[in-house]
């Protein structure tokens, strides 16, 4: 690839590269993973490291009760792990709607917020499993710099606040919440320090007794009792229970790449359906920011997500295999659907029968890892257990009460997820780690960053800064300020529904991308850090 190294977009970051890179949405989180790879550290300490880090710093998009995933391209062969959390062993359609009721369809009403949208939390399996087979350094020197910065204290980050204070009135009357994250009766402001010694506690303990302890140990005991006194209804049983996956990861050839997603339970197959009905097309020959380039793009998208709503779930309860949803000639037929002239309604295909945060890091030895955490909606459900700074996440909102639906809420079941780590391949080699956050702005992200790079050839950072749109489930467009007035109107003739949502942090994702300069790595890498969060890239 010969990238065009300028950047005709907004801001002016400048790609960085360097031998050794840890690219996130923090400054201090990614240089915790530095200091962990200038002390002999791997890729995968470092992303530990940064994970760890992310939980303390930007509390508001990821914590201690997070979920997470990733792919780890070891030097030899490209691994992914699933540690999402599954349902408590009490959810049932029947146990929502005797609790909550059902709706005129007669499914049951389940919350958003709160213990009844917790599912078991998987980030800290994810790092001990993560470390346990790819970790070079102790685990406790990981968790180190996060434990500094939660007993010290964080400055907090303008990005940071502006979303914290926008969930305070949602949240301030979950369990644990008030105590934990308005230490003065609010959000804390822009430059203000913030200390959590909750988590500095949890983490010590994680340090000391390793990642179990939080799912049999002390730490899952104080779960529980808090779920026992405040209304929840995790039991030991459910946090004991639990284990992550190692999944082999799914992938779609674009343009003469192989593009890597997780299967579902995850969304980042509608990214390989979408690049894939692109492929169709000769995107290339219309310019980068054209009316018919986006057009294209966002019927591809749209295409791809009546399928991925449609079909994905938990695999166990999947009735399309993803296989058949990414078949080349179903991507042909659903391609076909397209019309140039105009924005057409969408609906599933019938395939053949047969608040998050995003880090990746690379080392000169070659191991790259795309990592991504989050506790879904600002703070998750909003429960927080006193003493230990655990925010849980509000994954189970992510279920259906429908009976029909694949996805249909169950014991012990893993919800449709959002988030996603995407990982580029050619020829059998690794050459891009990458992800873009944002709920499910995420397989759009990935496909819109990479037709700038592949087909377009602009630099991860311009790719990266590019103004986005983002397809809403209701099929409707936003578009984000930087487009010119000629390709918003373009696209309003030619029928889409457009919004102009003034707000880059939530609707319109931040991305993280770590692109392999030569196949012996003797040039190293050039990494992107997203200008929508207060992140960056650090290496060396």
């Amino acid at each position: 690839m010969t990238f065009k190294w300028d950047n005709p977009y907004r801001t002016t970051r400048t790609p960085l590269f360097a031998r050794n890179l840890v690219a996130t949405s923090h400054p201090l989180a990614a240089q915790a993973g530095t200091r962990v790879l200038l002390a002999g550290g791997n890729a995968v300490d470092a992303a530990i490291a940064t994970a760890a880090t992310l939980t303390v710093v930007e509390p508001v998009s990821n914590g201690l009760g997070s979920d997470a995933f990733a792919m780890v391209w070891d030097g030899k062969q490209l691994h992914g792990l699933n540690s999402s959390g599954t349902a408590p062993s009490h959810w049932t359609t029947d146990w929502f709607a005797e609790r909550y009721g059902r709706n005129a369809q007669g499914h049951a009403h389940r919350p958003e917020r709160g213990w009844d949208s917790v599912t078991v939390p998987g980030a800290i399996a994810a790092w001990g499993t993560l470390h346990q087979r790819f970790g070079r350094l102790p685990f406790a020197q990981l968790l180190e710099t996060a434990i500094d910065i939660a007993e010290r204290g964080v400055t907090i980050a303008p990005m940071v606040a502006r979303k914290w204070r926008a969930a305070v009135p949602l949240l301030r009357g979950q369990p644990g919440f008030a105590e934990a994250f308005m230490p003065d009766g609010r959000a804390p402001e822009t430059g203000e320090r913030f200390i959590m010694p909750g988590a500095a506690h949890t983490l010590r303990i994680l340090s000391e007794h390793g990642p179990r302890s939080f799912y049999e140990g002390e730490v899952a005991e104080a779960i529980v009792n808090w779920a026992k006194q405040s209304g929840g209804y995790l039991t030991r049983d459910d946090l004991a229970g639990y284990q992550p996956e190692w999944v082999t990861p799914i992938s779609k050839k674009y343009r003469g790449y192989d593009v890597f997603e997780l299967p579902p339970n995850g969304q980042g197959i509608a990214a390989l359906i979408a690049l894939g009905i692109l492929e169709k097309f000769d995107l290339s020959s219309f310019p980068v920011d054209s009316i018919a380039s986006q057009h294209l793009q966002i019927e591809a998208m749209k295409l791809a997500f009546a399928d991925v709503y449609a079909y994905v779930a938990d695999p166990s309860s999947m009735h399309i295999t993803p296989q058949q949803m990414l078949d080349d000639d179903y991507l042909t037929q659903r391609a076909r659907q397209i019309d140039l002239n105009r924005s057409t309604p969408v609906l599933p295909g019938m395939p053949a029968s047969g608040g998050t945060v995003y880090l990746t890091t690379a080392d000169e030895s070659g191991m790259m890892v795309s990592f991504i955490q989050s506790n879904y909606m600002g703070f998750g459900s909003g429960v927080v257990v006193p003493g230990y700074g655990i925010s849980l996440q509000n994954r189970g909102a992510g279920f259906s009460s429908a009976p029909e639906s694949a996805n249909v809420v169950a014991p012990g079941k893993r919800p449709f997820h959002t988030i996603i780590p995407g990982f580029l391949m050619k020829d059998g080699k690794p050459q891009m780690s990458f992800g873009v956050m944002g709920g499910d702005m995420q397989p759009q992200g990935h496909v819109q960053t990479l037709v700038r790079m592949i087909d377009y050839q602009q630099q991860p950072q311009a790719a990266c800064d590019a103004p986005r749109w983002k397809v809403n489930k209701d099929y409707s467009v936003d578009l984000e300020q930087g487009f010119d007035s000629q390709v918003t109107d373009g696209l309003r003739q030619l029928g889409h529904e457009l919004k102009s949502v003034n707000d880059s942090y939530m609707d319109f994702g931040s991305g993280q991308f770590i692109w392999r300069l030569s196949d012996d790595n003797d040039h190293g890498y050039v990494a992107a850090s997203d200008s929508r969060r207060d992140g960056q890239a650090v290496g060396f």
